[in-house]
């Protein structure tokens, strides 16, 4: 798996706080940012992440190039519907010997290794031989979830706030978690204030709303403001 951040807004904590500070000021944009200091950034996104004022960190936004992974994975990413996403067409592009994502626990079983590969084998055969009789459009039917793409992808920080809350969490599947993980370490080398705390809500609020399925890191919600009880 391979990510890439690609583009970001330049300046993307003093963007933030610039549109946090304008919403109480008599003074325009410019002036704000111009006369912005470092140590007011810092404090002012503290008090954003704080109390929860979310809205000016949506004047951000970050873009990922993404390769390596799965349209298993891809099909769960796009559910995140506040993004902009471009990817490989299996309409356009042939998939012939295609490339494939081969999930942990089966590269971990000789067994379950070999069944999988087999099937991609014939899969992979099946599907030369279908274009040379159909269209591309009609043959990538039979392709498989493990199928690899590559994708771009654009998150404002707000919308990325809750794609880690949901996608860091134990309970995310695996590769989505894995993608999940690597974008939340590259958006902090360009903004680590503003993504300092981003993660599950055991990271971020020390409570828990999964359950019977919780991994046990914090506190289980069992409704809005209650806490289990041990």
């Amino acid at each position: 798996m391979r990510v890439e951040l690609i583009a970001y807004t330049p300046e993307p904590e003093k963007i933030v706080a610039a549109a946090a500070r304008i919403c109480y000021s008599q003074r325009g944009a410019a002036e704000i940012l111009e006369n912005m200091e470092d140590k007011e950034v810092d404090r002012l996104i503290k008090l954003l992440l704080s109390c929860g004022h979310e809205s000016p960190v949506e004047h951000v936004t970050f873009t990922f190039a993404i390769e390596g992974v799965s349209r298993a994975l891809s099909h769960q990413l796009v559910r995140h519907r506040i993004a902009s996403y471009s990817q490989r067409s299996q309409r356009y592009v042939s998939e012939e010997n295609f490339p494939y994502i081969v999930p942990p626990s089966i590269n971990g079983e000789p067994e379950a290794l070999e069944i999988f590969e087999n099937c991609l084998s014939q899969i992979r055969e099946a599907y030369a031989r279908l274009t040379k009789l159909v269209p591309r459009e009609d043959a990538r039917y039979i392709l498989p979830q493990a199928c690899e793409t590559k994708l771009i992808c654009t998150f404002n920080a707000r919308s990325l706030f809750n794609f880690f809350r949901l996608r860091c969490c134990s309970r995310a599947q695996w590769e989505i978690r894995a993608l999940a993980l690597k974008m939340r370490e590259v958006v902090r080398q360009v903004a680590p204030r503003l993504f300092a705390k981003a993660g599950p809500n055991c990271e971020v609020l020390g409570i828990c709303y999964e359950g019977p399925f919780s991994c046990g890191r914090a506190p289980v919600v069992k409704s809005r403001g209650e806490i289990e009880e041990e």
